[in-house]
């Protein structure tokens, strides 16, 4: 019963928000209204995620790394659920029934899981929240970017100075070469926690260097073949900022489980 509550609340919400339509228009600055849905794991486990609205945003940056460019703008047609923090050991183990991770701690994010370790997280969670029309999965690249900007344009979600990175994240200076707890920095402007740094993000697209030249404007999702998958939000082993960067892109095999890569979850509804 707590399952179904759960997710029922995860469909209104989404629903809601749906019937706005064209309510929704282009990502400001400040803060949406804070909708957030919890999901209960078992054993007092639970995953927060936090209500991301439909709108636009520029991707990429003009000064970034040669994949970065052309700067593109790029519509999110619907609204979707993200993480309100990187998925936790102890979430891992509530869902898979297993522990994974060289840092150990409950609370801290969970890696050295691959793409594919996550694609088997996801559908275990879709197993245990199944409803018509809800689906868990990892976020697009596009999504992803999106929801770390929080309606900025500077290179952190922050801002452009570089030296207040230790109040928001988890990097070379201040983490001591592992992971910390989640949630421990300040969030963005949309309530994400540890958007840059800590550990890197698996997203769904695959990697294409170029694919920026040919990206749809409307929820792209990465190109159709390519042998790495996407990553995103830097980690803590990294002594410069810049691969923190909200529009820095990474890459990996998806058959590779790494110390510092981790993930979030995202979660829609429809059709």
């Amino acid at each position: 019963m707590r399952n179904s509550r759960s997710v029922a609340g995860v469909v209104a919400l989404l629903v809601a928000v749906l019937c706005l339509g064209g309510c929704l228009c282009e990502a400001k600055a400040e803060p949406p209204p804070a909708k957030e849905i919890s999901l209960e794991l078992g054993g007092g486990v639970k995953m927060d995620l936090v209500l991301i609205p439909a709108g636009e945003f520029l991707m990429g940056d003009a000064v970034g790394d040669f994949d970065e460019v052309p700067v593109h703008k790029v519509t999110i047609t619907k609204p979707f659920c993200l993480g309100k923090c990187e998925v936790t050991q102890e979430q891992w183990k509530a869902v898979m029934g297993t522990e994974a991770g060289r840092n150990k701690g409950a609370k801290n994010p969970v890696e050295r899981v691959s793409w594919n370790d996550c694609q088997a997280f996801v559908n275990k969670l879709n197993e245990k929240f199944a409803r018509p029309g809800v689906k868990f999965s990892l976020p697009t690249e596009a999504q992803w970017e999106y929801a770390c900007r929080a309606g900025t344009t500077t290179p952190w979600n922050f801002g452009d100075d570089k030296a207040v990175a230790g109040e928001y994240a988890w990097w070379d200076h201040n983490a001591g070469y592992g992971t910390h707890p989640v949630g421990q920095k300040k969030p963005n402007a949309w309530g994400l926690y540890d958007m840059h740094g800590n550990v890197w993000e698996w997203c769904a697209d695959r990697y294409g260097e170029d694919y920026y030249k040919r990206s749809p404007r409307s929820d792209p999702t990465g190109p159709t073949k390519g042998s790495s998958r996407v990553l995103r939000g830097g980690s803590y082993s990294y002594d410069n900022p810049k691969h923190f960067r909200s529009a820095f892109r990474y890459m990996d095999r998806p058959d590779r489980p790494n110390d510092h890569h981790g993930f979030r979850v995202a979660g829609t509804v429809g059709p």
